[in-house]
């Protein structure tokens, strides 16, 4: 048992967060799109008076990083939910969300 626990001390990684990436960059939109070996995650925002939505990042990932992506999101939104009460999804009537409601205007 203590082997376990000593392999998880010596996995730890520590990253560097450089100052222009710490201050994030904000995205109430996301496009997912997959090839046979990468998942494409474009992240954008959708604001009242811009024509269309700007993409901000986009992360290129493999399958299996991708698939752990989406334990750790499960993960935290229910601890998240755990703490602060459910997320209130609102009536979807699609996988498409427009946060401001309409269409997403004219190109």
């Amino acid at each position: 048992m203590n082997d376990n626990k000593d392999n998880k001390q010596q996995m730890q990684l520590q990253m560097e967060l450089k100052p222009d990436v710490a201050s994030g960059v904000y995205s109430n939109l996301a496009l997912i799109s997959h090839s046979h070996s990468d998942f494409v995650l474009d992240f954008a925002s959708i604001l009242p008076g811009l024509p269309k939505p700007v993409v901000n990042a986009r992360v290129i990932m493999a399958p299996e990083h991708a698939k752990r992506l989406m334990a750790a999101l499960q993960e935290n939104v229910m601890k998240y939910e755990q703490e602060f009460g459910p997320i209130d999804l609102g009536e979807q009537h699609s996988r498409t969300i427009s946060p401001f409601g309409g269409g997403m205007g004219e190109s």
